[in-house]
């Protein structure tokens, strides 16, 4: 095989090599909390040459105790080898074609490995609330000023503050564990045996100085966290490992392929649709909701509604900022709509169209989302899910699922115009072709009340990891050449008559401030 070599222009260090003969591969992850997907792409023609998702049905979060949220770390490990296996089957690829590996994750949860690399307990995920007090003592005790300009966010209810929660909890296991990790770093150490993180990583968990741009002594010392138990740091994009002989019999992989890619998943999926540079914003819908903005100056927001962590083309001296608004009650919220009222006969496309056959606003039945644990942007309340002003003469079904749909929609909108006093510009809004922006309600519902125009890009998260995993194993020169080929699919514009959507917004945020008080 015959290759040509280049130099990189976005990341010193890093050969590149672009295949002139025999098609080759890359392989990237999402290690969600509902679903592992996995997703194989060319790398000459930028193809999606196939995708499995594992399990079909969504895997479990436990609930030991109100408002904690856990899940089993080995269970996506377990699922991350179905799906690749699978994949490899379905699409008769040879593992050996396989040039790089990317992993996008689930963002602020905590693991925790023994020497042996072996958890010591449940992930405590990204929806757990448990940590909420201990992160907003540390605000006041570090000071709020040292925060905000060093994390560029409060300690909250992040990865840093549920370490705490462990070492003050559970004493004997903290006193056990090694390493702490976030979710993509554990699925990392399994493939390569590698205990690392990255300082986009270390971002999202409240754990990394700005300023200083290094691991925060601020939060290592408040919080009594030694720094033997942090990983090392590896590039976001570069060289993080290769495949162990176990990690290949496991996956059907081949032993000795590079993982050259991780991110969270919401810094991903703005990678994914191509959004890396300042003024650019990216939106998801999934189990959680996200509005992704990019600017290239450390700003935070003085109330901590929304977050600043670092973007994946992150440098000190070229800041990249990812302002990050996260909805936890959002596709969640519309799964348990489906079954819990919808039942089995009916799937989400049959819900959206009886949501269209209610009116703008179902009639004065309006639903807040906040039932999946604390809502940053509420101050970290935790208010739950709410249905106001339910007739029962007067409202079905239908009524049901458009007022969920238009529930999470004005929970984004509000998010926004938070954004929106932060400076962002969100006058485009580029998502997924998938999860809730799917639906012609919720995505119409959007565009119309904050003005902006809604671009549907043909890609996923995993598609995206495994584009940006090429760019660390030399296949492509840039991350701008990785992502060019991704394609619009749909559009939706603001509605020329507003009032409908104005009134049922006006409804919803009284409801909302109701529940506030």
């Amino acid at each position: 095989m015959s290759f040509q070599s280049r130099k990189s222009q976005v990341f010193p260090g890093i050969t590149y090599y672009h295949q002139t003969r025999k098609a080759v591969y890359l392989l990237g992850y999402d290690i969600g909390s509902s679903s592992v997907k996995a997703a194989l792409v060319e790398v000459d023609s930028g193809r999606t040459v196939g995708m499995v998702k594992y399990p079909e049905t969504e895997m479990a979060i436990h609930a030991p105790h109100p408002d904690w949220a856990e899940q089993d770390s080995d269970e996506w490990w377990g699922n991350l080898c179905k799906a690749t296996r699978q994949l490899l089957l379905d699409h008769r690829v040879e593992p050996a074609g396989i040039k790089g590996i990317g992993i996008a994750y689930q963002m602020h949860g905590l693991v925790l490995v023994d020497k042996e690399m072996r958890p010591l307990r449940p992930s405590i995920i990204w929806c757990d609330s448990r940590a909420v007090e201990i992160g907003d003592k540390a605000f006041e005790a570090i000071g709020r000023t040292v925060c905000l300009r060093s994390l560029l966010n409060s300690p909250g209810n992040f990865t840093a503050s549920k370490l705490r929660w462990v070492q003050q909890n559970e004493p004997a296991l903290y006193a056990r564990a090694y390493k702490f990790m976030l979710p993509g770093d554990y699925i990392a150490l399994k493939l390569t045996g590698r205990a690392a993180t990255t300082a986009s990583g270390l971002s999202e968990g409240i754990l990394w100085d700005f300023q200083q741009n290094r691991l925060s002594e601020d939060i290592l010392n408040h919080y009594g966290i030694g720094r033997e138990l942090a990983p090392e740091l590896t590039p976001t994009c570069g060289l993080q490992g290769k495949l162990t002989a176990e990690a290949a019999k496991a996956t059907g992989l081949a032993a000795g392929t590079p993982v050259t890619y991780r991110a969270g998943d919401q810094p991903n999926n703005a990678l994914s649709l191509n959004t890396l540079h300042p003024g650019e914003v990216a939106a998801t819908g999934g189990t959680s909701g996200v509005v992704y903005g990019v600017v290239d100056k450390l700003i935070y927001d003085n109330e901590s509604r929304v977050n600043s962590f670092a973007h994946v083309n992150h440098q000190s001296d070229q800041p990249r900022i990812g302002v990050l608004l996260c909805i936890n009650g959002a596709g969640i919220q519309y799964s348990w709509m489906k079954h819990q009222v919808a039942g089995r006969g009916l799937d989400y496309v049959e819900m959206e169209r009886l949501a269209n056959s209610v009116p703008v606003g179902a009639e004065g039945l309006s639903i807040l989302p906040f039932g999946n644990g604390a809502e940053r942007m509420l101050n970290n309340r935790t208010i739950g899910g709410h249905i106001h002003h339910l007739q029962f003469n007067r409202h079905s079904r239908p009524h049901l699922f458009r007022a969920a749909l238009e529930g999470v929609a004005f929970a984004f909108v509000y998010g926004v115009n938070i954004l929106k006093e932060m400076g962002l510009d969100v006058n485009q809004i580029r998502v997924g072709n998938d999860n809730l922006f799917q639906s012609a309600i919720f995505s119409s519902t959007i565009a119309t009340l904050i003005g902006s125009r809604i671009e549907v890009l043909d890609t996923t998260g995993a598609v995206g990891a495994a584009k940006a995993a090429g760019v660390g194993a030399g296949c492509y020169a840039s991350l701008e050449e990785a992502l060019q080929k991704a394609s619009v699919v749909d559009a939706f514009e603001p509605a020329p008559e507003m009032g409908s959507y104005q009134d049922a917004y006006g409804r919803w945020e009284s409801a909302l401030n109701a529940a506030l008080k």
